[in-house]
């Protein structure tokens, strides 16, 4: 079984383990897009993509980079690169760990003017 480390962290697991956690990720903010005004943010997704889509023609996406075994983010001109902590069981920036869901709750709000949770 090939198992390889997290970037930045020393724990590893496998690529059917990451893929696992990556595609759960995926389908949890899908989810949650759905339930907003697609006059607001609509969505799409592709094999390890979603892709939000707003009515001024802005794109952010979320994505899986297996070589990296991480989730990036990108909205606009940001762009964050997240790694999965088994101690915390959520997906942390790279840089000063905050936690995805926020961080994407976080970009959306502020896009379509208002405050959401994921």
């Amino acid at each position: 079984m090939l198992r390889r480390r997290l970037s930045g962290s020393s724990v590893s697991m496998t690529n059917q383990e990451y893929l696992h956690l990556a595609d759960a990720c995926l389908d949890r903010v899908a989810n949650w897009l759905e339930g907003l005004d697609p006059e607001e943010v609509d969505y799409s997704t592709t094999d390890g993509m979603v892709s939000l889509d707003f009515p001024d023609g802005k794109k952010f996406v979320l994505n899986r980079q297996s070589g990296n075994s991480q989730m990036w983010l990108a909205a606009g001109v940001r762009a964050w690169h997240y790694n999965w902590s088994p101690e915390s069981q959520a997906w942390l920036d790279d840089k000063d760990q905050h936690e995805l869901y926020a961080r994407i709750a976080e970009v959306v709000g502020e896009k379509i003017g208002r405050t959401v949770t994921l």
